[in-house]
């Protein structure tokens, strides 16, 4: 017999078992000492609601979160610090025809070529085992994929973007338990089941333990100290808020919020060693400190979120289902053939990811990252960094190499190697993913503008090593360094309509972005080469008021993507009811008016072979492309976070209760 699901008697039994396991302020007082010293632990547990509404989609998020923060001082001088936290997120049973066991369906991929612009999940132009050619079977279209059937489906894209002439495939959105067509660990998600995805944290990586680390400060004599913190945490190099230029030592979990919650609720805390050196003044410092941080944990990628989740940022995760799935099964891709009019079936192991290759754990992939910080006499604050680490980002390089593919003759052209089954490449536009190792130096200053009474912030990295998607490259990527930075200023303002006794805090941050070497050419069809931004620009406004003796706090973020012409706001109402209560509702709205910049080449004519995807007049240029392209798959890189979650309209209710 099934038993009925019930929300509420499964939230009480995580809070139930999360406060029988870590206790609260009444019992800290009986948890052990564990040392010389008679000091008790101090806790403090908190529990979090997070409701959201998704316009279109419904119920977006119903989050429960349960925090408990524990300090406990040792003999010696030794001191624990953890946090730790568990959630249950019912969105997936409440919501499981958008994000659950039912979450998508049949679909249908457009195909302009033939009568009424589009055919079913496998009825493109049929793909013959027998000769491994194109072309159709006993004059019909066919469906191929007993592996692949057309159930549980959304079209890749659909969430932002309409197909538009563009490719476009059937992407998997059920929990791998229910669905595994695609499901990779692409690094720390990707291959979720239904209670991995509502409990994020209970994991093999053990994610529900935030911090746990030990700490101490040895006295040196003549002012100076030494101070270690080693365990499981968070190493905070930034200034700035949302934007990441020099902190980078932590990956972050966007499938939390996208980019709407604080970095200190999603950064991923890694097992990291600290030593700082602090040698107090010289005749020309206020303060000097050298920091040295080694993150021995295994690797983790940033977490872009499990494709049939809410929070997808960049469309990212669907785009390496889909294609994951592509490479296993086979599927039908939009408007490929035919000089991009007709959708066209691929056998397995012909187009998608083949292997996705994360760091194994050796002292190789370590990172480790040194800082200088100090104060000036005229007290601007500064620091000098430096770190070497693997990228969060993935890299997809093409198993082709510098050749290419006919995989309408079954011929290959240019470098080849092995699939992971052994047998010969195969793939048109197919990939391997990569995590390239990034050397990234810079620094940061603070200081004061006494003339307008504001505070300054500024960050600045040169990166080397990182690589982005090329398509004018045969390889489809290239190495490129980069120069990030970030100027933000503070300044408390009087604004008599919002409140004439208190300063409201008005907060703007401009953030660019340089690639150094940049290849975009004009090819007759569009653009080739590299879809992000040369160079490129974001701008944040923050605006956050206080009235009732700063228990009810107004506030709005405004964000533009200048290159992708994307706009966010972001308004909410914090009340702190009480102290121990806090309700906070709020929005997030999105606006695009740059959807014809997003459209980039797709490699389509990468590879011209008459008459399927021929634009040279029969002649062949090998790793050439004439630029036929469409918003998938790099049009999100040019759209950017804001500008892929353009369609993402969300209201919210946040509860806070600290027992």
């Amino acid at each position: 017999m099934e038993t009925k699901y019930q929300p509420g008697r499964c939230l009480s039994l995580i809070a139930a078992a999360l406060t029988a396991a870590f206790a609260t302020q009444a019992s800290a007082n009986d948890l052990p000492d564990m040392g010389e010293s008679s000091s008790p632990w101090q806790v403090d547990l908190t529990y979090e609601n997070h409701t959201a509404h998704r316009e279109h989609a419904g119920l977006a998020k119903f989050r429960n979160t349960m925090q408990l923060e524990a300090d406990k001082k040792f003999g010696n001088g030794w001191g624990v610090h953890s946090i730790l936290r568990g959630s249950w997120d019912g969105v997936y049973r409440m919501n499981s025809s958008e994000y659950g066991k039912d979450a998508g369906g049949p679909i249908m991929i457009e195909s302009t070529g033939v009568p009424g612009g589009q055919v079913p999940h496998g009825g493109g132009l049929g793909y013959t085992a027998v000769n491994g050619a194109f072309g159709l079977v006993n004059n019909a279209f066919v469906d191929s994929y007993a592996n692949n059937p057309n159930v549980g489906l959304r079209v890749l894209g659909d969430r932002w973007h309409s197909t538009e002439g563009g490719v476009a495939f059937g992407v998997p959105v059920r929990p791998c338990d229910i669905d595994s067509r695609g499901c990779r660990d692409f690094g720390g998600y990707g291959d979720k089941k239904l209670s991995e995805l509502e409990l994020p944290e209970f994991n093999k990586r053990l994610d529900f333990i935030r911090e746990l680390y030990a700490k101490k400060t040895f006295d040196l004599g003549d002012g100076k100290e030494l101070f270690l913190k080693i365990g499981k945490q968070q190493v905070v190099w930034g200034r700035t808020d949302l934007f990441r230029v020099l902190d980078v030592i932590n990956p972050v979990d966007y499938s939390r919020n996208n980019i709407y919650d604080e970095l200190s609720d999603i950064r991923i805390p890694m097992w990291i060693a600290q030593a700082e050196y602090r040698m107090g003044a010289s005749e020309s410092m206020q303060d000097r400190n050298f920091q040295i941080v080694w993150n021995f944990d295994q690797f983790r990628a940033n977490n872009l979120g499990q494709c049939g989740t809410p929070n997808v940022i960049l469309d990212a995760g669907c785009f390496f289902r889909g294609m994951a799935n592509l490479w296993d099964n086979g599927g039908t891709v939009a408007n490929f053939a035919g000089g991009g009019t007709l959708a066209t079936n691929f056998g397995a192991h012909q187009i998608g990811i083949r292997n996705v290759y994360l760091p194994d754990w050796d002292l190789s992939n370590t990172q480790l990252g040194a800082k200088f910080e100090g104060v000036t006499a005229g007290g601007l604050s500064f620091s000098l960094n430096a770190l070497t680490y693997r990228s969060q980002l993935p890299s997809l390089h093409s198993i082709n190499g510098n050749g290419t593919v006919n995989p309408f003759l079954g011929t290959t052209t240019g470098r080849a190697g092995p699939t992971g089954n052994g047998a010969p490449v195969s793939g048109l536009i197919a990939f391997d993913m990569h995590f390239p190792r990034v050397n990234l130096i810079g620094g940061s200053m603070d200081f004061q503008l006494p003339a307008i009474a504001a505070a300054v912030r500024v960050e600045g990295a040169y990166t080397n090593g990182e690589e982005f998607a090329n398509t004018s490259r045969g390889e489809l990527y290239s190495k490129n360094d980069v120069f990030r930075a970030v100027i933000g200023i503070d300044r408390p303002t009087f604004i008599p309509f919002i409140r004439e006794t208190s300063a409201t805090l008005i907060s703007g941050q401009l953030f660019y972005q340089h690639i150094f070497e940049h290849e975009y050419y004009q090819m007759p069809l569009g653009p080739v080469g590299m879809p992000d931004w040369e160079d490129n620009f974001i701008a944040t406004l923050l605006i956050k008021g206080f009235m009732r003796n700063g228990t009810v706090s107004p506030q709005i973020i405004l964000a533009h993507d200048f290159q992708a012409q994307a706009s966010a706001i972001a308004p909410q109402l914090e009340w702190n009811v009480s102290n121990d209560l806090k309700v906070t509702i709020g929005a997030n709205y999105k606006l695009a008016e740059g959807r014809s910049r997003w459209k980039f080449d797709d490699c389509r004519s990468c590879n011209p072979y008459d008459p399927f995807t021929s634009y040279n007049n029969g002649v062949q240029g090998v790793g050439q492309s004439y630029g036929l392209g469409g918003m998938e798959p790099l049009g999100r890189f040019r759209a950017g976070p804001i500008g892929a979650a353009f369609k993402e309209n969300d209201i919210f209710l946040r509860v806070n209760y600290k027992f």
